[in-house]
């Protein structure tokens, strides 16, 4: 059986940094940071008082008020990345078989302000069971992809993954997956998280994995800096619209990049820590390298995971190295969640599309917030600090990794007929 290629022809995202993707990708070129104090509740207790919200968002302006409170805020964001991909790809619903149109959506917690708020009501109670009748389809994780099914009336596979903060990329790698093998010609893609509420900074700070650096928020996201202390979390979302190549050229449809490669493995070493020498960071990378038919030397930038925790950082940089040999030397290297933050099962969305754009444009987007150099990293690796740099990037491999030791790996190139 032939597989089919697969192309990357709309992109939306909904971002701390850009809520649209030329913003997105302007702010990261310009090295932004969305790290601020947090608005959305009152942080007064909380051992980390910042992270990345969206911002200039109200979903009462977009849905209205009544379907707005139908919807957790991941759906908010999820349908508001999806509709400008959607726009973004030209695709005209009525005029195609919308039977083999499908949506795949990655979430690595879902609807948790929806939990929250719909138990802590209960707690302050009587014990009389009021819950909102939304309550359980506004919290599931699957109910992203079905809210963008039924706006456009899509019928294709409609699932979502679950793999913690690798779910947006395995969502790309399913899509993907489905498309070369025939099952669908277009879909929608990506993935969205919501979880800057009394519950999801709470329990990340139990977990002493966010940075704590509130005198300096900003430049709090600091990969690869010796005095990286945690990551910073982030909300939002990031759409992207995998087509067959061939449905892509018979509807005149434009093409960002070619998607030719994904991988997946697993730690299997702790629930939250990964492997001290990222033997499933670099089993991730081979796995995709080889799927796509391409070697280390055809690699020209890699979107790291690089959530700047003092482990996780060196762990991926040690596969990177052993993996690549020579070549590492060769890349360049960045981690965006230095200005997005972690958008946990968002984030291999949103990094997906920076990595189709720097293959499109050119152009690698920085690493910023580095001040102080670790000895733990090769100094000649090129980290991509502080500023973007141009270079022909051919291909771009964007890696994800989830607490669970989920890992996930995409590969992208230029479109060549």
């Amino acid at each position: 059986m032939e597989l089919k290629r697969v192309v990357v022809t709309g992109l939306g995202a909904l971002t701390p940094i850009g809520n649209n993707v030329p913003d997105y990708w302007n702010a990261l070129l310009a090295g932004v940071s969305g790290a601020n104090f947090i608005k959305s509740f009152d942080t007064t207790k909380f051992k980390t008082k910042f992270a990345c919200e969206v911002k200039n968002f109200n979903a009462e302006d977009i849905f209205g008020k009544k379907e707005a409170r139908k919807m957790d805020p991941f759906v908010h964001y999820a349908m508001v990345a999806a509709d400008e991909a959607v726009r973004d790809a030209d695709l005209d619903f009525p005029n195609l078989d919308t039977n083999r149109i499908g949506v795949i959506w990655g979430a690595g917690i879902g609807g948790l302000k929806t939990f929250l708020d719909e138990v802590s009501n209960f707690a302050k109670g009587d014990g009389t069971p009021r819950y909102n009748p939304y309550f359980i389809p506004k919290m599931i994780l699957d109910i992203a992809p079905g809210h963008i099914s039924i706006k456009y009336g899509l019928r294709g596979p409609n699932f979502s993954t679950v793999s913690a903060c690798a779910s947006g990329t395995n969502a790309l790698i399913d899509s993907f997956n489905y498309i070369r093998l025939g099952t669908a010609d277009v879909i929608i893609s990506g993935g969205s998280e919501a979880i800057i509420n009394e519950a999801g900074m709470g329990g990340f700070n139990a977990m002493h994995a966010l940075s704590t650096r509130n005198d300096d928020p900003a430049t709090a996201s600091r990969p690869f800096d010796k005095d990286r202390d945690g990551f910073v979390a982030g909300e939002g979302s990031g759409a992207v619209i995998l087509e067959s190549l061939e449905h892509a050229k018979a509807r005149g449809a434009k093409i960002y990049a070619e998607m030719v490669g994904g991988g997946m493995s697993a730690d299997a070493n702790h629930i939250t820590a990964p492997h001290p020498e990222g033997l499933g960071a670099r089993l991730v990378m081979t796995n995709a390298l080889t799927d796509a038919g391409l070697t280390t030397s055809d690699i020209d930038y890699i979107n790291v995971h690089g959530t700047s925790t003092p482990l996780g950082d060196i762990s991926e940089t040690k596969a990177i190295v052993s993996l690549f040999g020579d070549n590492a030397y060769k890349l360049n290297i960045s981690s965006t969640k230095s200005m997005t933050g972690h958008l946990l099962g968002a984030a291999g969305a949103i990094e997906a599309i920076a990595s189709i754009l720097a293959v499109k444009n050119d152009i690698v987007p920085p690493t910023i917030n580095h001040f102080t150099d670790d000895p733990e990293f090769d100094p000649q690796l090129n980290f991509t600090f502080n500023k973007a740099q141009k270079r022909l990037v051919r291909t771009a491999q964007s890696n994800t990794f989830g607490f669970g030791g989920h890992n996930a790996s995409v590969i992208f190139k230029k479109y060549e007929e």
